[in-house]
């Protein structure tokens, strides 16, 4: 744990406070006792670590019970305009250490853990990562929450209780295996049930039993139970705890009685089944109907959920006056997964409120506001209209009605342009007919944002062109930031500290503060400190990996790592093309003279992603191969990390000396790994894609690798782009591709690999692979030469870490709150 800085000064006070209202003050060293005690009814001294961990955690809780309740009594007194951010994912990771260090509680349990002999790091151990996200959206509403509290202001996320994550990776013969991760298998300490604040879902459906599968009954009314678990979020400083509200699904009765009586088992309980399925996993497989089918299931059910507490709240505090809930409330949606907010909240106004068409549909789009998460078409969710009719036939009639207003508009604005009123449409006519929700975030919000510079440019310009045309005011930038809290502050106790040491403490809340480092790059006795802090990072990561799974890897090579969702667009087969070239260039001459290298890969593919898939196969075959091979060894190492999560991440990034960003030009949305790799001082080799070319601005292009084509470019050469010139006008690239493409790394699995061959050579390389190894083998040779001079290494580092300072998403949740939210803090006294 980092130790308390001052900026906790007035938080050591509010410990003390709360440590006399638990009854513990004088003897807060006793609190182990009681929670092993009055919790699992055992003597302290047989406590298991799983134990301890919630002896620990619960105390915590406790901790900032009263500061959660004086938070909500203060919103409560002084109603101020209220942020509702609406995710199906929140990719939080583990709470414990974050919330010791936001409370400054870290004294109270080093001395008691020191005086039991409890191992903390064990304890840590015992708490599994929230099975509540997967990758950068869910990341950054974790992110966004975080800021809110300690930015203290009026907010709550409103997310689904998953039983299981997505998944648990493991890896098989090199395959991925998707195992369940039941991570609510054991109690969760940070959660609170609500049972009294119960919300009713309707549904124009039914569910039975047929065979052994669960059917959709048609036109049968029923009704889905949401029941609210709210976790806290404590701000730094500890002044603020905003609330996670967490809906679990439920059927609306126990079971049915008397079909139970007559010996019909499992009739009485399947619509109990069928119900508490909607929130059972994380990402139900959308390559079935069934999948698909609860997944709309899942986005309507959150809405349904969120908005109906929502407006609730929003009527206890002023009444029945409509007019005024756009100055009260601001709903975000993240992404096109809460965008039935839309239709659901314009029926509640019109169906509940009875109020007309036009305020309605002015109340609701001045409420509501949308971030866009992605330029790839196919990821714009599209949801049959047969579903809609099947389960939510209201919703469809209000989307109808919006769209036809819509259309009216357009051709109004564009008369005889019928071409454009087929493309702004909500509803995609062919091949079938499906609802486009990202064409009803935008028309139903007043605002639309996309998440770096690049990004929002490309939303404006091409995918969502038509729009801007029609709505130019509605679109606008907010770039994505990290919380320096979690990924400095926690993440990298020795880097944190060597900062606040330089510069002070205030870095903690205000990452600009990082600027005052730059000098220091030119002080010899700062840099060997840097380097001393990057060091200790990598040796405490080799001593995790060494313990946890045996891997043994040298912390004097590069660590190179590559860490994010399996994705082609993410290219992480470019950099296996790499390591394959490296690995050609050892083969033909042991005595090539390079740095030695240690690439890290980790992340999870979809299950029904089946090249996805396969990178991973090729990825686990290198490795293993060149692990196998004299001539790499201590050379060139290559290692797939399964399991990628939130701790996992907190380890990996600060040991790391290399960030591998090398997404296709115009793809990656933002980004948010890359941000947190500059603030813990790790290189970037990256395209200039997502916020990697603002980092690039920040710091100065001599200062980060980039290489390869543009978004212009990538665009521009579609039509003639052909991989094969590079395959026969480029020595190292066919030898690569020669290399895996005759089972060298495939052997016992002949023919495995040939889809690479299809994807690359036959099928146009859409992603450009080829296009960009070469730059890209160029750019990583400049690193191998900036390794043999520490001190130019150093210096370079150093300025990433003093340039972070605008990827807070301090800073981020600042512009959102000013530009669409129209709120202002409301600090907790």
């Amino acid at each position: 744990m980092p130790e308390t800085p001052s900026y906790l000064t007035d938080a050591n006070a509010a410990l003390e406070r709360r440590l006399k209202q638990l009854g513990l003050t004088g003897g807060e060293d006793d609190w182990t006792d009681r929670y092993l005690l009055c919790e699992h009814v055992l003597d302290p001294d047989s406590a298991r670590p799983r134990q301890k961990f919630e002896a620990v955690a619960r105390f915590v809780r406790d901790l900032l019970a009263h500061r959660w309740v004086k938070t909500r009594l203060t919103r409560d007194r002084e109603n101020p305009k209220r942020i509702y951010y609406l995710s199906m994912e929140f990719l939080i990771g583990r709470t414990l250490n974050n919330n010791i260090v936001n409370l400054a509680a870290d004294p109270v349990v080093r001395r008691v853990l020191r005086r039991e002999g409890w191992e903390f790091t064990e304890i840590l151990e015992q708490e599994p990562d929230a099975g509540l996200g997967n990758g950068g959206l869910g990341r950054l509403a974790a992110c966004f929450i975080d800021s809110l509290a300690t930015l203290q202001y009026s907010a709550m996320g409103y997310g689904l209780q998953y039983e299981y994550g997505i998944f648990r990776q493991s890896v098989r013969d090199g395959y991925q295996v998707e195992e369940a991760d039941n991570w609510l298998r054991q109690p969760d300490p940070w959660e609170v049930g609500r049972p009294g604040k119960e919300i009713q879902v309707p549904l124009h459906a039914s569910f039975e039993l047929r065979g052994s599968t669960i059917r959709i009954i048609p036109d049968r009314p029923s009704t889905i139970v949401g029941v609210p678990h709210d976790r806290p979020v404590v701000g730094y400083g500890a002044r603020c705890v905003n609330t996670l509200r967490l809906w679990a699904a439920a059927a609306p009765r126990s079971f049915d009685f008397a079909e139970f009586s007559h010996g019909d088992f499992v009739g009485a309980v399947i619509g109990n089944v069928a119900a508490e399925s909607v929130t059972r996993v994380l990402y139900p497989n959308d390559s079935t109907e069934a999948g698909r089918t609860l997944r709309f299931l899942q986005e309507y059910f959150l809405v349904s959920c969120s908005l109906q507490d929502i407006l609730f709240r929003f009527l206890q505090r002023n009444g029945q006056q409509w007019s005024a809930l756009p100055d009260h409330v601001a709903i975000q949606l993240n992404d096109t997964h809460p965008a039935l907010a839309v239709a659901e909240l314009m029926r509640i106004l019109l169906d509940q409120a009875a109020l007309g068409w036009d305020e309605a549909w002015d109340l609701t789009v001045r409420t509501l506001a949308y971030t866009n998460h992605t330029l790839l078409p196919e990821a714009l969710e599209k949801w049959p209209v047969e579903l809609f009719e099947l389960l939510v036939p209201r919703h469809l009639e209000i989307i109808y009605e919006i769209n036809r207003r819509f259309l009216e508009a357009v051709s109004r604005r564009y008369p005889g342009d019928d071409a454009r009123r087929r493309r702004m449409s909500l509803i995609e006519e062919e091949p079938a007919r499906k609802v486009r929700m990202a064409h009803l975030a935008v028309v139903g919000t007043h605002s639309t944002n996309g998440v770096a510079e690049i990004h929002s440019d490309l939303l404006r310009s091409r995918l969502l062109k038509d729009f801007v045309d029609m709505y130019p005011a509605r679109f606008n930038n907010k770039t994505n930031g990290v919380t320096p809290r979690r990924w400095l502050l926690m993440a990298n106790p020795a880097l944190a500290r060597l900062i606040t040491e330089a510069i002070g403490d205030s870095w903690i809340a205000d990452l600009s503060q990082l600027r005052l480092l730059s000098p220091l790059a030119e002080d010899a006795a700062f840099r060997e400190r840097f380097l001393r802090a990057t060091r200790e990072a990598k040796v405490g990561f080799v001593e995790w990996l060494r313990r946890t799974s045996g891997q043994v890897v040298d912390p004097d090579t590069i660590f190179d790592s590559q860490v994010k969702r399996i994705h082609e667009y993410k290219r992480q087969l470019l950099n296996v093309l790499h390591i394959v070239i490296l690995y050609n260039r050892l083969r033909r001459n042991q005595a090539v003279v390079d740095a030695p290298r240690t690439f890290f890969f980790a992340g999870k593919a979809a299950p029904a992603y089946d090249f996805a898939k396969l990178i991973i196969k090729l990825i686990n075959n290198v490795a293993q191969v060149i692990d196998a091979d004299p001539v790499a060894h201590g050379r060139l190492k290559v290692l797939f990390l399964p399991d990628y999560n939130v701790s996992l991440a907190e380890r990996l990034i600060p040991a790391s000396d290399v960030s591998e960003q090398i997404s296709t030009a115009g793809y990656e949305a933002s980004g948010t790994s890359n941000m947190k790799f500059m603030m813990n001082g790790a290189l970037t080799v990256g395209t200039r894609d997502g916020a990697t070319i603002e980092m690039a601005r920040e710091v100065g292009e001599e200062n980060i690798f980039l290489f390869g084509l543009t978004a212009d470019q990538v665009a521009e050469s579609r039509s003639w782009y052909d991989p094969k010139w590079h395959y026969e006008h480029e020595p190292e690239t066919r030898a690569a591709l020669d290399l895996i493409l005759t089972d060298y790394f495939s052997r016992q699995e002949p023919g495995i690999f040939a889809p690479i061959r299809e994807t690359l050579l036959e099928r146009g390389d859409y992603y450009m692979n080829l296009a960009d190894l070469t730059s890209y083998a160029n750019a990583q040779k400049r690193v191998a030469a900036l390794h043999e001079n520490p001190r130019a290494w150093a210096q370079m580092a150093i300025l990433n870490v003093a340039s972070s300072g605008r990827f807070s998403s301090d800073r981020t949740i600042g512009e959102y709150a000013a530009d669409i939210w129209n709120a202002k803090p409301c600090p907790v006294p």
